[in-house]
């Protein structure tokens, strides 16, 4: 299955994004690699992911959606390496 890297922007201190980020552990598969970037593994496209985590953000939020899969590169991520070189 294909691994998307999810990045995003949260503009409102002090807002409650947990359903954000349960809707972005529903994938099943998931990792955070920093404060606001995790990677997950889909079957949906990269605009599909982006359309349904829209839902739990603000319009003035910002979300970055890529399909994952040529060569990575990391340093104190906080997935575990292993767990990040099985999914990229």
């Amino acid at each position: 299955m294909p691994a998307y890297i999810v990045a995003y922007d949260l503009r409102q201190p002090g807002r409650n994004y947990d359903p954000l980020y349960a809707a972005i552990k529903g994938y099943g598969t998931w990792g955070k690699v920093t404060e606001s970037l995790w990677v997950i593994d889909s079957a949906s496209s990269a605009v599909s992911i982006r359309d349904h985590l829209t839902g739990f953000i603000d319009k003035n939020d910002r979300i970055f959606v890529v399909k994952s899969g040529l060569e990575a590169a990391w340093r104190n991520a906080m997935a575990e390496n292993e767990w990040l070189k099985s999914h990229l």
